[in-house]
């Protein structure tokens, strides 16, 4: 199987308007803080109990706060059949680059 490749902030929001899925594998309480209007929540310890609420025909960029949980997610869903990248730098440098961020309350914030 190929190994996951990890794309730049401007390579994922590419990637999203042409309709890929953002996956954030990020735990609960780390969501809460901040996250894409865009993004799917599945932390990375229920990813394998939710590839029904995913499409195989669908891109997938994977995020987490760095990018390591991801990437590791995203390996997890290329052995499955699905078709991923890795979003390098996670929200981290998704924050860093000004893309949206929402939170569940207040200022939204990575953490």
């Amino acid at each position: 199987m190929p190994a996951v490749k990890n794309v730049s902030v401007d390579q994922a929001w590419e990637l999203l308007e042409a309709g890929a899925l953002l996956l954030d594998v990020r735990e609960a309480s780390e969501w809460a803080l901040g996250h894409s209007p865009q993004a799917l929540h599945i932390p990375l310890g229920d990813v394998p109990d939710h590839l029904d609420d995913l499409e195989k025909d669908r891109p997938i960029v994977c995020v987490c706060r760095s990018g390591g949980r991801s990437s590791r997610a995203g390996q997890f869903l290329i052995d499955q059949g699905f078709d991923v990248v890795n979003l390098d730098g996670g929200m981290t440098a998704w924050a860093e680059q000004n893309k949206p961020l929402v939170a569940d309350g207040g200022e939204p914030t990575i953490g």
